[in-house]
């Protein structure tokens, strides 16, 4: 049966594949399979309920990608709380207009910024400032956090008492017509939006993903958070986007989430390696292959035969060059990868898809619970949004 709340979908996860690892970081520092996860959250929540957060409050989180920020959202929607995050590049006058919005009384940090939520709580109606990573004055700790729960809270009967109705998170929308708008999400809203998605592009315990862009945006929320917690996909936190691209080849993820400027990168790093190649036959052959490729992919979007010697040459050019290619960037495990939030460079998709890469674009908003559009990963279509 179909979860109705992401709190179901949750506990369904842990209880199946209780000894997987379902987040950690890129070093393995920090890991935690989906049983400590559980355990983790149910004590998180019992905190926060005795810090006085309840059913439809609100909760804000200023972190970087980390596995406490998938830990304390988790936790607060199993309330019947809505968590929402801030971008961490936003000025206090800004976070201040924010926090005014959500009207809420428990703000979840890093050390690095508190300076700036300190002088932006002001007037709001923040009473708890949590620091998760040191001991500020006036904040409280994670053990703080912990310290606080009443021995009389009921975790498993406040979870199930979560609706499909009830507010699962806020997006705050980058202000291009003015102020942020809180989109209002549900658990009803993305449970339908994962089940969908699933149709094109199923994944599971078996998949591995980066989290490495904002949280406040919907895109990672749905990608790697909510879809984790339904499927039991493996998140690997990483807290500086400048090392998306290095640290890749360590990863090798199943699924691979960018906008339009990742992939752009990720083609001039090869262009610029093929152009430093000292062997002139080294370079031709890998000139060769990646033509090879292209035109393929080309025929492949049109939904044209490919020839059987143009078949010939991409066998030998994947086996030689494009394989290899793959394997350097370290994605040569992936079966599904997607581009959005803006249109790519048709010519930079096929290029993409030249490699071996299955990218599909999509379309979407943070309105409409992220994807509407879709191409299905095995009828992409250069140029296209999808169906």
């Amino acid at each position: 049966t179909t979860p109705s709340t992401l709190c179901e979908a949750f506990q369904t996860t842990a209880a199946a594949y209780p000894d997987r690892v379902a987040l950690r970081t890129p070093d393995d520092s920090v890991r935690y399979t989906w049983r400590e996860y559980a355990q983790r959250v149910q004590r998180l929540a019992a905190g926060l309920a005795g810090l006085g957060v309840q059913r439809g409050d609100t909760v804000g989180l200023m972190l970087t990608n980390r596995p406490e920020f998938h830990l304390l959202d988790t936790a607060a929607m199993h309330l019947g709380a809505a968590p929402f995050s801030i971008y961490n590049s936003l000025t206090a006058e800004q976070i201040s207009y924010v926090l005014g919005n959500a009207d809420n009384r428990v703000m979840i940090c890093e050390e690095q910024f508190v300076p700036v939520l300190r002088q932006a709580i002001g007037d709001t109606k923040v009473e708890h400032l949590i620091c998760i990573d040191a001991h500020p004055e006036g904040t409280l700790s994670l053990d703080d956090l912990e310290a606080a729960a009443e021995p009389s809270f009921d975790f498993e009967a406040t979870w199930k008492a979560v609706q499909p109705s009830d507010l699962l998170t806020l997006i705050y929308t980058s202000g291009t017509t003015g102020p942020p708008k809180g989109v209002e999400l549900t658990h009803a809203n993305l449970i339908t939006e994962i089940e969908s998605t699933s149709v094109y592009l199923p994944t599971g315990p078996d998949d591995k993903i980066l989290s490495y862009l904002p949280d406040a945006h919907i895109a990672n929320r749905w990608g790697s958070h909510y879809c984790s917690l339904y499927t039991g996909l493996q998140i690997t936190t990483l807290d500086d986007l400048k090392q998306a691209i290095t640290v890749l080849p360590s990863l090798r993820p199943t699924l691979f989430g960018a906008v339009p400027q990742v992939w752009y990168k990720l083609k001039a790093a090869i262009d610029r390696t093929l152009a430093e190649e000292p062997s002139a036959v080294k370079k031709k052959l890998a000139l060769w292959a990646i033509d090879v490729g292209r035109k393929r992919a080309r025929l492949q979007s049109d939904g044209k035969p490919i020839p059987r010697g143009l078949a010939v040459q991409h066998a030998i050019a994947d086996r030689l060059v494009l394989s290899s290619i793959r394997a350097k960037l370290g994605l040569d495990n992936v079966r599904a990868a997607v581009t959005g939030a803006a249109a790519i460079s048709p010519e930079v998709l096929e290029f993409v898809l030249g490699l071996g890469i299955p990218c599909s674009e999509v379309w979407g908003m943070s309105e409409t619970s992220c994807v509407i559009t879709m191409n299905p990963p095995d009828a992409i279509r250069i140029g296209t949004v999808g169906k």
